[in-house]
């Protein structure tokens, strides 16, 4: 790839952006830039199978770590002494300290030794990969750099760091900081200082971009509030003095930074801040005696890596001239790896690099490292213990020496050889993706920092040696960017997206190449891939559609040299391509060829027709790929009737009118080309009409809007149509439809303003009389459909009006009348139509009930449809009856006896009245208004007991309207006994409606005494067992009503009735069902015991004259029962006596020791007024206590308002207690009383008070006797607090949940007249332990 120049940037022209806004677009938010990110590229391009080879080793572990002491101390592993082999590159006598304005390494040889070193050399791939890097000068920071040094002789630039902000630091001790606008933002620092400090040599912007570090050449450190530009802290001895900061590095804990300095130490600086005063402490991680470190690299992870388990550790990799080094910084020192380098050349620069990648799906960091031609991965894990391993991955081997590695992303790095070119490299693959001159960078490098010349030079010549190629300074990346720092300009390169490397081979018309790279990335198989997010799926059709772009591309060049007239060689080249097409099924494609290259517009068209025709001569259907054939066929002839090219874009102008004529004349053709003898006329027409009507009729309709109204247009338009009707009229080839279809299009032709079509009245009354055919009963829907088309696109004027009616109804057209009497207003006769068509016949009822609510109709209008629906009523209740009485009752409730008279057969009417009476029909029918009198009533219920018997009982529930004696009268009449029973128990007469039921059981109990064999599931069993709980449920319902002689005379029959059988049964002989008897005689003894007492019940079976003789043993089942209710029901009662004593006796005892308990003030002061209660005792003032503790004077109380009246006493509120939560309504009182915020106070009150006080109370004891308010509330907190809900209160609310009566037990225990239930109270609790002793 080749750099732009200032005056003419191509790839900006392309890509249609400058470098501001590249560099705006990078710096506009951080998440902006995570689409260039490590970790969204991880997600992109890591997760996937295609994973790196794994030929790795695990680095063995230790039992105990080396520490960092014992590798300070280790001997150098190396076979010879260093020597140095070319001294004059140390000649600092004639090096200018200042002089940074050097040209780049490539520029001149520079002793690089790599020149005769080139191991193998990979091929060049810009036709595989295209342009992989855009590279962009910013105008803006390059300008101002330059105009720096100029103004305030800021000197040239000597460091860059890049986040957020932009820093560039210059020779003459400035840190300049520009925004995302390239806008200069501040400049700290003055050339004063930096007289006296030297050049700034290096620079670190912290994660938050809110302070800068500045490392200077001869040692000092600045930190800068980048949001203030205030100098925060100067550091002068974080290192020993006479030694050039190299590195300086914030980590990702703000306080905590990296420096390295020109001696080859490392410092640790903890920032601080004490009382206001920042401070800074230095630590020595590694000293420079033991080995010189001339390059360190903190681990930065992402805010979404932040709570990765690795960033614990704070590592931290540092490279000497013989090993590396992976500490971490944090909970506490330690050394995690070394990995010495063995032999390498002197000169070469030592390099580190950091980045997340994920491998096996878990996302670890990996550390890069390399010196020379050797680039080393190692993958950093940390187990389930918390210890880390190391793990080598594959190393990539080059061809060339390194002086810069960055990542750019997970699988693609930017690597930068010691002759200033870069190389991109995909890391799993090892493939270089493009290579890129970047000498008019002029890079700066930072040699004189590492020779230290602006302390005298006092470093060691190995590392003065490094220094040479060192560019640590000027190379920074952010966010998938990497910045590059020249002697007068500022770089940005990046990854290209997609299809900006696409676009860049097309437009330097590499048109194969742009396709295979194109297809690569359809197939996943593209290297450094950006901008191509989401599944496989729509990454697909994504790339698929600018691949089709870039197909009509090359078509279009390639059409363009097509030469109207030259070389048969030429043409043959087009045709060839068309064959191609038509062999890969590519139509469009094809048409395009034709249409683009040759201007020929009919040979398509043949191609297509000879594809479709003979299976639609012969009858036959069309494969899914002729109709698609088909289709682009219709599309095309449309396309080119109305001046579009196919399938884009548009023919030119001056051949529009030749191509529409070229199609016409092709369409209206008598024979086609090598037709054959039995060929019929008009074969492209008829093919059209035969494979779509519809739409090829929808075609010419959409042709003949566009014509204008000249001649040969007429004539065009009614040569076509005078074809359309000699083909289908004269054919019986053609389905209804088809023909419809094509008249339908001629009628609305015909229908148009400016027509000047003719067509022949009689093909329409033909069209009609084929329609109307009586004789075809085929198809009858559809021909109805075809004709309503017909009409109602305008072909109603070609038609005789009386004689198309007559038709209709011949043919039982019922819709094609409705169409023709709506025109003429007769809407009673429509009636018949929706009535004899049984495909409309339930949409009579919606017909109806529009025409006579909807306003628009004339009274006449309405009353005739009105009266068709009287007269139709019959047919409409046999339709849908539910539907019927919706109608009657909305527009018919006048006269519903008149419905009900034309209602001649009894299931209809039933039918009828049920959807009109029964609410359970679900019919919306306002009974109030509908005023139904009691006969209808009664009349439905008489036929409901003829039609339905079983439903009788359920439907009285829910009428309304009926005559109580009437309907007694008509069950009566059908004998339904339950239904008189359930009657005359409405009507109040419950004796005889007992007495009904007790007959139907007596006989029930006749035929099953009277049956042979039967078991115990005989039906009649059944039948005696249900008439028993119908009769013990009449008598449950009633007995709370009556006195105790009325329930005898209900419940003492019942039972009789039930012992009858038994007593009939010989005891020798016993009945079948003697001992089902047994059971339902005692169910009836079990119900009435809860009404009749159990000694009366006993007496009434010992004076029964069967069993007065002393035969007690049929009855002693029944007797013992009692006895054994009668035992249970004493155990209760004594129970529930001995639980209220213990009660009343607890709770007096507690009761007691509650009032006698004093209460014991907080403090000895009012909590209003604040002074001592005793300093008052001359105002007669009252003392008040509650019991939260809190005293107060009563004046001071009053004073703010903390009185209130609740059933008419005078209640105190603790000021204090209710100051946060201001109580307002009486409801919250009674709460606040239980928690002692509102109380009746222990008073020390004045003689007069307390003789009012006393008075009154006593007027109130003679009255009734009441508690004393302290005692309720402490009985209530007894309750609550200790208790919960006492025995009393909950036998309280049991007797009056079961029974209504006035009386109630124990109601003088209650407080209110309403309460709220206790059972419903969420903290209820049923505590069956006995109470807690209480000691006094």
């Amino acid at each position: 790839m080749e750099s732009e120049p200032d005056h003419e940037n191509v790839e900006q022209s392309l890509c249609a952006k400058t470098a501001e806004e590249e560099l705006n677009k990078s710096f506009n938010l951080e998440a902006s830039l995570s689409k260039f990110s490590y970790i969204d590229l991880d997600k992109e391009l890591e997760f996937k199978n295609d994973l790196i080879d794994d030929k790795e080793f695990d680095i063995p572990q230790v039992d105990t770590p080396p520490t960092l002491e014992s590798i300070l101390n280790e001997t150098d592993d190396e076979d010879e002494s260093f020597v140095l082999e070319d001294p004059t590159l140390l000649n600092i006598d004639t090096i200018d300290s200042h002089s940074y304005d050097t040209s780049s390494v490539a520029s001149s040889d520079s002793g690089d030794r790599t020149n005769l070193k080139r191991k193998k050399k990979l091929l060049d791939s810009f036709s595989l990969h295209g342009s992989v890097m855009r590279h962009s000068l910013l105008k803006g920071i390059s300008a101002q750099i330059v105009s720096a040094a100029d103004k305030v002789d800021a000197g040239l630039p000597t460091a860059i760091a890049v986040s957020s902000l932009i820093a560039v630091g210059t020779s003459h001790g400035l840190a300049l900081i520009f925004d995302q606008n390239q806008a200069l933002r501040l400049c700290l620092g003055s050339t004063s200082v930096g007289g006296q400090y030297g050049a700034i040599s290096a620079l670190s912007i912290n994660n938050d971009c809110s302070r800068l570090l500045c490392g200077f050449a001869k040692g000092q450190v600045t930190m800068w509030d980048l949001a203030s530009g205030k100098l925060l802290r100067s550091i002068t001895d974080a290192h020993p003095p006479g030694t050039a900061i190299l590195h300086i590095k914030f980590t990702d804990d703000p306080t905590l930074a990296i420096c390295n300095d020109s001696g080859g130490s490392v410092f640790e600086l903890t920032f601080k801040r004490v009382m206001g005063v920042r401070t800074c402490e230095s630590r020595c991680l590694f000293s420079g005696s033991k080995g010189e470190v001339c390059c360190i690299e903190p681990l930065h992870s992402k805010p979404e890596l932040k709570d990765h388990p690795i960033t614990q550790f704070s590592l931290l990799a540092m490279a000497s001239l013989t090993k590396i080094l992976v500490i971490g910084l944090k909970p506490s020192l330690k050394v995690w790896m070394t990995f010495p380098y063995g032999r390498m050349d002197p000169s070469s620069v030592p390099l580190l690099a950091w980045h997340f990648v994920a491998v096996h799906n878990y996302v670890n960091p990996m550390l890069a490292f390399c010196r020379g031609d050797v680039v080393h991965f190692l993958l950093v894990k940390r187990d389930e213990s918390g210890a880390i391993h190391v793990t080598k991955q594959k190393h990539l081997h080059l061809y060339y020496d390194l002086i810069n590695f960055t990542w750019i992303n997970s699988r693609t790095v930017v690597l930068l050889d010691s002759v200033e070119k870069l190389h991109v490299i995909d890391r799993q693959t090892q493939e270089e993706l493009e290579t890129v001159e970047i000498s008019e960078v002029q890079l700066v490098y930072n040699s004189s920092h590492f020779k230290s010349l602006a302390t005298g030079g006092n470093v060691s010549q190995a590392l003065a040696l490094v220094g040479e190629k060192a560019c640590y300074q000027s190379i920074s990346s952010y966010g998938g960017q990497i910045f590059y720092l020249g002697t007068k300009s500022v770089y940005v390169m990046m990854l290209r997206s997609w299809r900006e490397r696409v676009d860049h081979l097309l437009k330097q018309d590499c048109l194969t190449e742009a396709l295979a790279l194109a297809w690569s990335f359809h197939e996943g198989k593209a290297k450094a891939v950006v901008g191509l997010s989401g599944d496989v799926s729509k990454r697909k059709a994504i790339v698929a559609d600018r691949m089709v772009e870039i197909l009509f591309h090359y078509a279009d060049r390639a059409l363009k040299k097509c030469p109207d007239q030259g070389k048969i060689q030429v043409m043959e080249q087009h045709f060839q391509v068309v064959l191609m097409c038509w062999e890969n099924r590519l139509y469009d494609a094809m048409i395009y060829v034709y249409n683009r290259g040759m201007n020929e517009f009919i040979s398509p068209m043949e191609k297509l027709f000879r594809v479709i025709a003979p299976p639609l001569n012969a009858g036959k259907t069309l494969t899914d790929e002729q109709v698609v054939m088909g289709n682009k066929l219709l599309v095309y002839i449309s396309c080119c009737l109305a001046g579009r090219a196919y399938p884009l874009g548009d023919i030119p102008e001056d051949l529009v009118p030749l191509v529409k004529n070229q199609v016409f004349e092709f369409l209206i053709r008598l024979h086609s080309a090598e037709a054959s003898p039995e060929e019929e006329i008009y074969p492209y027409i008829r093919t059209l009409l035969h494979f779509d009507t519809r739409e090829f009729l929808n075609v010419l309709a959409l042709t003949f809007e566009d014509f204008k109204n000249d001649k040969q247009a007429v004539e065009y338009q009614q040569r076509i149509v005078d074809i359309l009707l000699k083909v289908m009229v004269e054919n019986s080839d053609f389905t209804p439809s088809q023909v419809g279809c094509l008249f339908t299009f001629l009628a609305r032709q015909l229908a148009k303003p400016d027509n000047t079509l003719f067509v022949n009245r009689t093909l329409f009354d033909q069209v009609l009389e084929f329609l109307c055919s009586p004789d075809d009963d085929s198809r009858h829907s559809e021909r109805q459909q075809v004709l309503l088309e017909l009409l109602q696109a305008g072909g109603i004027v070609q038609f005789e009006e009386s004689r198309l009616i007559r038709m209709a109804e011949k043919a039982e057209f019922y819709q094609i009348c409705e169409f023709m009497y709506e025109r003429e207003h007769q809407y009673d006769k429509i009636i018949d139509c929706y009535l004899h068509d049984p495909l409309r016949e339930e949409e009579v009822f919606n017909y109806i009930h529009n025409i006579l609510s909807i306003p628009g109709h004339s009274a006449e209008e309405k009353q005739s449809v009105w009266q068709k629906a009287m007269d139709h009523i019959e047919e409409l209740v046999a339709l849908k009856p539910c539907k019927a009485a919706e109608l009657v009752a909305t527009h018919f409730s006048g006269h519903i006896e008149t419905v009900i008279k034309k209602l001649q057969n009894q299931v209809l009417l039933f039918k009828f009245l049920r959807s009109l009476l029964d609410p359970r029909e679900g019919i919306h029918i306002n009974q109030e208004l509908l005023q139904i009198s009691p006969c209808i009533t009664e009349q439905f219920i008489e036929l409901l007991c003829q039609f339905s018997p079983n439903q009788v009982i359920e439907t009285l529930q829910v009428l309304e309207c009926y005559r109580l004696e009437e309907t007694i009268q008509i069950s009566q009449k059908y004998q339904l006994h339950e239904v008189t029973a359930y009657l005359l128990e409405k009507k109040g007469d419950i004796h005889g409606a007992f007495l009904i039921m007790l007959e139907r059981l007596q006989s029930k109990l006749q035929e099953l005494t009277h049956q042979g064999e039967n078991t115990k599931e005989d039906p009649s069993l059944k039948d005696v067992e249900d008439t028993m709980v119908e009769t013990i449920a009449l008598c449950q319902r009633n007995s709370h009503n009556l006195n105790q002689q009325q329930r005898e005379a209900l419940w003492f029959p019942l039972l009789e009735a039930m012992m009858a059988p038994q007593k009939l049964s010989s005891s020798a002989v016993p009945h079948l069902h003697s001992e089902a008897l047994k059971s339902l005689t005692m169910q009836v003894l079990n119900s009435m015991a809860a009404f009749i007492a159990l000694p009366s019940i006993l007496q009434r079976i010992l004076q029964d004259p069967v069993y007065g003789k002393g035969k007690l043993g049929e009855i002693q089942g029944l007797i013992l029962g009692m006895l054994d209710t009668f035992n249970y029901e004493q155990t209760l009662l004594e129970t529930t006596t001995s639980l209220l004593n213990q009660d009343l006796h607890w709770s007096l005892c507690n009761l007691r020791a509650s009032v006698t308990r004093g209460l014991n003030p907080k403090q000895d002061y009012c909590s209003i007024c604040l002074q001592q209660y005793k300093r008052r005792q001359e105002m007669a003032d009252e003392i008040i206590v509650f019991s939260c503790g809190h005293l107060y004077h009563s004046f001071c109380l009053q004073s703010k308002e903390c009185t209130m009246e609740i059933e008419g006493q005078t209640r105190w509120t603790c000021y204090k207690c209710s100051s946060s939560n201001k109580v307002g309504k009486l409801s919250e009182n009674s709460s606040e009383i239980k928690k002692g915020r509102i109380t009746p106070s222990q008073v020390k009150m004045s003689p007069s008070y307390h003789q009012s006080k006393g008075d009154l109370t006593g007027k109130k004891a003679t009255s009734e006797p009441v508690l004393d308010p302290q005692q309720i509330q402490a009985f209530d907190q007894l309750c609550h607090l200790y208790r919960g809900s006492s025995r009393l209160a909950l036998l309280t609310e049991l007797s009056q949940n079961r029974s209504s009566e006035s009386y109630r037990p124990f109601s003088g225990s209650q407080g209110g007249p309403a309460f709220n239930s206790i059972f419903q109270n969420e903290n209820f609790q049923l505590q069956l332990i006995p109470p807690p002793v209480t000691e006094d």
